[in-house]
């Protein structure tokens, strides 16, 4: 963000990774680092399938590579990773009283 605001003209950059994933991807990442099986716990209601749905998402940093310099320098696997860590670590200090959750 600090590179983007140095450019002497203002620009728009997308901040991706280039690599599509699907959302079992990301429920067999995250469940699998706790070593769980998200199917016993992921229910899939046909009723919220969007029919019109975009097949495929891919962001295209390339403006930002050449402009910036910029280059994706977190895996899929890894940000997952992190994503899990902070929960549990919230839930941590939820239970040990260090934060009050909203209900």
């Amino acid at each position: 963000m600090w590179q983007m605001l140095q450019q002497n003209e203002p620009g728009e950059y997308v901040i991706a990774t280039g690599e599509t994933h699907s959302v079992r991807e990301f429920l067999e990442e995250a469940f699998g680092q706790v070593g769980l099986d998200w199917e016993k716990y992921v229910a899939i209601d046909p009723r919220y399938l969007r029919p019109t749905e975009v097949d495929l998402l891919v962001g295209d940093a390339s403006k930002a590579q050449r402009h910036l310099g910029w280059k994706p320098a977190t895996t899929f696997k890894s940000l997952v990773k992190l994503m899990v860590q902070a929960d549990i670590d919230l839930l941590k200090a939820h239970q040990e009283g260090r934060i009050k959750v909203p209900s």
